[in-house]
């Protein structure tokens, strides 16, 4: 029988939660409640880590001097 949350929704276990890699830590997080719609759009496990990234220069193609 599966769990249900509050709202009624079947919770999934943790091992079963979708994951994702974070690209400046590399630690992997999961799939987390507060974005539930938006989890497309997450790239980074903390706002420590979206900061680090805005803060490094992009890696893009090098201008020829």
């Amino acid at each position: 029988m599966a769990r249900t949350h509050v709202n009624g929704k079947a919770a999934r276990p943790p091992a079963e939660r979708a994951s994702k890699v974070c690209p400046v830590c590399g630690r992997p997080f999961q799939w987390r409640r507060k974005w539930e719609r938006d989890w497309d759009n997450v790239r980074y496990c903390s706002d420590r880590c979206r900061q680090a990234a805005k803060s490094q220069p992009e890696t893009g193609p090098q201008k020829a001097r």
